[in-house]
């Protein structure tokens, strides 16, 4: 630990409260935060703290993270660097930029298919590590390729050896390969469209997830239709089948959720995908708790389980 807190180019904090970090305003503190603005830096501090074989995970801005409420008993890990820019006609971008930010800088440059995503909170390495998208795009549309770090050395993958999926990639798999940087290519489009199309976006989400909202969004993945048990399939309304995918929400609202309260967790009244941090007495626990209490209404009632889009940090299952 001592010789993390000594590296040049990083910032380390001890006894970091994590619920600082995380959208859900939940979670206890980390024995270290450490963070790195330089890949340099970022790969140094990595290597120390895989070399010293206590606990170490890498966070990115926390929006899908649910951290227990004893915290995290090691190192946690951020690369900070955020630069963007164009070259050879590609967007490149470093992994701790927000993901508003490359959004907004593609649609000044007139670059499609990321607008769709403006106002979804959180970095652009979490963004290509559960392949974040909306409204009929997600980003591996546009990525040509990852820079990430293997554990030896950093190198490069295409977007076919991301292996890209629903909410899916290759680094979900391997948590142990970090992502530092992206190369996209993207068609060009009319900024202003774009634009217009984005606010629209904005407003929406907005009304259905407030910025100050404490949540993560959605909870749970959509269902992929063809994957669904026959009278899960048979059950979901036909209108609702969109890209080969359920809304998560509908078999939620049939198993009776919304609104469902644990402490100061709650179920929105409003969208049965959303659970919220509604006061001061909320706990990991608690949110966990309600998450484990929604997947078994779902099996109970249509015979499968909901898959998590939340990330989980410091649970000791």
């Amino acid at each position: 630990m001592a010789d993390l807190r000594a590296l040049r180019g990083v910032a380390a904090t001890e006894h970091a409260p994590l619920a600082a970090y995380t959208r859900f305003g939940l979670g206890g503190p980390a024995r270290l935060l450490v963070d790195a603005r330089i890949e340099e830096n970022f790969v140094a501090a990595l290597r120390l703290a895989r070399a010293s074989g206590e606990p170490y995970v890498v966070l990115g801005g926390g929006s899908n993270l649910l951290v227990a409420d004893t915290g995290f008993p090691g190192t946690v890990l951020r690369y900070r660097g955020a630069r963007l820019g164009m070259r050879r006609g590609m967007v490149t971008v470093e992994s701790g930029a927000e993901l508003q930010s490359l959004v907004d800088f593609t649609i000044d440059e007139g670059r499609a298919n990321l607008h769709t995503m403006t106002r979804i909170p959180g970095w652009v390495g979490a963004a290509i590590y559960g392949n974040a998208g909306a409204y009929g795009h997600s980003i591996m549309e546009s990525v040509h390729r990852v820079r990430f770090h293997d554990g030896v050395e950093a190198r490069w993958f295409t977007n076919a050896e991301c292996e890209f999926t629903y909410r899916e990639s290759i680094f979900k798999r391997r948590k142990d390969w970090i992502i530092l940087a992206a190369e996209l290519a993207m068609p060009e489009a009319d900024p202003a469209a774009m634009r217009k199309e984005a606010d629209k976006i904005s407003a929406t989400r907005d009304a259905k997830y407030p910025p100050t909202m404490k949540c993560a969004g959605s909870i749970f993945k959509n269902c992929l239709f063809a994957q669904l048990p026959a009278s899960a399939a048979a059950a979901a309304p036909p209108k609702l089948v969109r890209d080969g995918k359920v809304p998560s929400a509908w078999f939620l609202e049939q198993a009776g959720v919304k609104g469902i309260r644990r402490g100061d967790i709650q179920v929105a009244d409003y969208h049965a995908n959303l659970i919220y941090n509604d006061g001061p007495g909320a706990t990991s626990d608690d949110l966990r708790a309600v998450i484990v209490d929604l997947k078994q209404r779902v099996f109970d009632r249509f015979g499968f389980w909901l898959e998590e889009e939340v990330q989980y940090v410091g649970f000791n299952d």
